[in-house]
This record gives structure tokens, C-alpha cells and sequence, in this order.
């Protein structure tokens, strides 16, 4: 069965898959630009990793305790392309990915931990590792390239459920929890609003064919980085 978020990576990868789809602006001069494909790509590397190594199947919780970047994206985007629900809050998980595996899952007990470092150019996990904890920029480029489902996702399952408090299954993801835009939109959005907002302004930009410019908090959104982008709007 196909649900939205497989439907979207498929449109990523084969309308325009060349042209920006994710741009970063991070801290220290970081300018990430991730196109259909490549985004594609590294969601495929990450939904294998989760199916593989990480025994993920629908239905499967993933808690993202992370701030709203390019790399939360994918974790995010890979997780619904599985048919797994995303958990942004303290809610009960079996998996999480974290900044920060060294400060404990806070007394709640996960089957796997993934570490997460967010520099752009980090190839694996700066120091050591509790044990059992996977390391995301070690692990992630082993995979391939193509994901194919173990298990079809059901689109009646649960996707996420909002800081509201409203509970979105997998069908309701384009057309009830993301934004609604333009054709084509080119979209600011700042990373300081949260996790949450990113996905929803980004998912609904991405389902009109448009592409997310996504600013960390310490960048600047000055007119030089709006002209560059050729952001619409702020």
C-alpha cells in the first residue's frame, strides 16, 4: 500500500530531482543544499538503517529529540516512509535519535539509541559512545541507496501526533497536519520555531512541488541570503 510520504520521495526523486529540494543554513558558515535526489537518497540510507540494523517496522515509534535540521528532517521523512510514527515530545518510544546520548534517555527505556551528530561535514560520532548506541554519520552511508519495505504501512496508522494534541495518521499527513502553499514555493523557515513547524511548513511546501530553505537560529536571514535563495516571503 502507498502512503503520502512514500508518494512524496517518489515525486522528489523524479520531478525535477536535480533542482534544491532542502537547503541548510547552519552555524559556522554550514550551507547545506540537499536536491529531490539526494534527499531521496539519504531518506533511503536512513529508512534501510532503521529497517535493517534497527528491526523498525510499521507501527514503530521513533522520539526525535532533536532541533529542527536537515538531518531531523530525514530521520523524520525516513520513519513515515516505514509506516512509523514520529514522536517530537517525551512521549513512550522504542526508538530515539538524539543530540546528545551521553546525557541518558532520562529513565525511559528504548530498544535501540541512535546518536546523531549535527555538523555538517561529521562523518561519525565526536568521541565515544555508550554501549549499544548507534552512530548515525558512521552507520548511515553503509546502506543503500533504494529502500524497499519489509512490511506495507497502513494509512490508517498513526504518523504523529501534533503539540496540540491531535493525532494524525499516516493518510492525514499532506493533506491534515502540513502547511498548505504555493505552487512551487520557495519557503523560509526558521529552525528556532521547532522540529514541529518545520515539518509542517516543509511537507506542505514539498507537496506542491516547492523547496524549504531552513535557517538555524544564529544565521542571519539578511536580504543577500533572501535574494540568494530566492526565498518568497519572509
Amino acid at each position: 500500500m502507498s502512503i503520502p510520504a512514500i508518494d512524496l520521495m517518489t515525486a522528489l526523486r523524479s520531478g525535477h530531482s536535480t533542482s534544491p529540494r532542502l537547503t541548510w543554513y547552519g552555524p559556522d558558515s554550514e550551507r547545506v543544499e540537499l536536491s529531490g535526489r539526494v534527499l531521496d537518497n539519504w531518506v533511503a540510507k536512513t529508512s534501510n538503517l532503521l529497517q535493517d540494523e534497527l528491526d523498525a517496522e510499521p507501527g514503530i515509534r521513533l522520539r526525535l529529540d532533536l532541533p529542527a535540521h536537515w538531518k531531523s528532517m530525514v530521520l523524520a521523512l525516513a520513519a513515515w516512509q516505514l509506516g512509523m510514527e514520529v514522536v517530537l515530545d517525551s512521549g513512550d518510544a522504542e526508538l530515539l535519535a538524539t543530540q546528545s546520548p551521553e546525557a541518558g534517555s532520562g529513565g525511559a527505556a528504548f530498544d535501540a539509541v541512535i546518536a546523531v551528530p549535527l555538523p555538517a561535514l561529521a562523518m561519525r560520532w565526536p568521541g565515544d559512545l555508550p554501549p549499544g548506541v548507534v552512530d548515525f554519520a558512521a552507520e548511515v552511508r553503509s546502506h543503500g541507496d533504494v529502500f524497499m519495505a519489509h512490511q506495507d504501512p497502513e494509512g490508517s496508522q498513526r504518523a504523529i501526533v501534533s503539540a496540540a494534541g491531535t493525532a494524525h495518521t499516516h493518510s492525514e499527513l499532506l493533506e491534515g497536519f502540513a502547511a498548505t502553499h504555493d505552487t512551487g514555493v520557495r519557503l523560509l523557515v526558521r529552525a528556532g520555531e521547532g522540529l514541529e513547524e518545520a515539518l509542517v511548513q516543509s511537507l506542505g511546501a514539498w507537496h506542491n512541488g516547492g523547496s524549504v530553505v531552513l535557517v538555524h537560529p544564529d544565521v542571519s536571514v539578511t536580504e543577500k541570503l533572501l535574494n540568494d535563495e530566492r526565498v518568497q516571503g519572509d
